[in-house]
Order: structure tokens, then C-alpha cells, then sequence
């Protein structure tokens, strides 16, 4: 049976096409009106010169931070998407699946002022790519992580173990995509065993909602 990492990767390539429509068409109401400008606004309030996407998807991110006159590198591990962010504009895109960020086997460069992950850190065993991206940040370097809230989506089951994303409500021909809950400790944790102090976390919430859109931290190289 696959593991569900591996089932995580071939849902990204099966949803690839139907992702890059609800993106660009805004058809998620919750990042056009809360989550997008929350990872904006915690990056640019780094002051970065260069930054990397991690999970860049196809590429609105790196649009909007090239926009605001920001040096911005993107990774993702499907080349449909990274061909997507390449043919709207953005030329430093690269395909590495996270294991292989881990192992080094691609060069995504290094001195980066800020490094990001919207919505985008969506396995199990997560502690090594946070390292791997720590020793690709400057000396006061950022990680700025954007999440789902543990509190919003936990259903009732608060502890760390594998869910199931079935897309309702997109249109499109979507597969399940496997996903990994977990909860706030768990995140500190990683942060913490990845070499990371936690220096800002927030709670983007929409006026007219009861209950946080996202969770966002900003972590340091200890």
C-alpha cells in the first residue's frame, strides 16, 4: 500500500490543473479576503531582499513579492505547477520534491533573508526539511509558516495523525489528498527541534467570522 506521503505527491499531481483554476480564479474566499494578505504582510514586514517559497504552487506569491520589488525564488515538487509560475513570469522556479531538498540533491540556493511555507507543509516528518531550510537562511533570517489552525479544523480530534482533504465544494475533477494534523505543541516542537525560535504567532481572522482563517508563525535561526 502506498504511503500516505507518496499518495500526498500523486494527489498534488492529479490536482495540479483544478489547484492552478481556484487559484487564479479566487475562488477560495478565505485567501482573498484574510490568508493572502496575512503572508504578505508577515513577509514584508521582514524587509526581505530574497526570499524563498517553499510548496510555491504556481506562483502567486512569488508574483506579488516580485511586484513589490522582492527577489523571489519558488520550489514545489510538481512540474506542472513550477511550469505554471514559470509561464506567468516567474524565471526562478524549481522542481524538488521535499525529500529531495532534505538530501541536497537539488540546488535551490542559499542566503535567504526569509524563507515561507503557505499552506504548504502538509507531511508527517517535517523536522528535516525546517532544518535543511534553516541553514539556508541568512544570520537573522526568517521562516514565516502559514497553516491551517489546528483549533478551526481539528473536528474534535485534537492530535497529530493523518486527515483527508475531499475538495467539496471545488468544481473540478479533484482526488483525496491526504494531509497531516497537527496540533500547536507539535508545531512548536518541530520549530524548536529544527533549530528555530518562535518569535510572532498570529491568528488572521476575518471581522465577520467566529473562528481564526489560519495559523501564522514567524520563526528565527537560534
Amino acid at each position: 500500500m502506498p504511503s500516505p506521503e507518496s499518495t500526498l505527491l500523486q494527489s498534488w499531481h492529479h490536482n495540479a490543473d483544478a489547484w492552478i483554476e481556484v487559484i487564479r480564479s479566487g475562488a477560495i474566499e478565505s485567501r482573498q479576503q484574510v490568508t493572502d494578505q496575512a503572508i504578505l504582510w508577515a513577509i514584508m514586514g521582514r524587509q526581505p531582499q530574497r526570499v524563498l517559497d517553499l510548496g510555491c504552487g504556481e506562483g502567486w506569491l512569488l508574483r506579488a513579492l516580485a511586484d513589490r520589488g522582492i527577489e523571489a525564488v519558488g520550489v514545489d515538487g510538481d512540474p506542472r505547477l513550477v511550469e505554471a509560475a514559470r509561464l506567468a513570469g516567474t524565471a526562478q522556479v524549481h522542481v524538488a520534491s521535499y525529500a529531495a531538498l532534505v538530501e541536497a540533491l537539488v540546488d535551490i540556493g542559499c542566503d535567504y533573508d526569509v524563507i515561507c511555507a503557505n499552506f504548504s507543509l502538509l507531511h508527517q516528518d517535517i523536522i528535516p526539511l525546517l532544518a535543511a531550510m534553516n541553514a539556508m537562511l541568512n544570520p537573522g533570517g526568517a521562516l514565516v509558516i502559514q497553516t491551517l489552525h489546528p483549533w478551526t479544523v481539528a473536528g474534535g480530534d485534537y492530535q497529530d495523525g493523518w486527515r483527508e482533504e475531499n475538495f467539496a465544494g471545488f468544481t473540478g475533477q479533484w482526488q483525496p489528498m491526504p494531509w497531516y494534523f497537527r496540533t500547536l505543541s507539535s508545531w512548536l516542537n518541530a520549530l524548536d527541534m529544527a533549530g528555530f525560535q518562535l518569535t510572532i504567532l498570529q491568528e488572521p481572522q476575518h471581522p465577520q467570522s467566529p473562528v481564526p482563517q489560519s495559523l501564522l508563525m514567524v520563526a528565527e535561526r537560534r
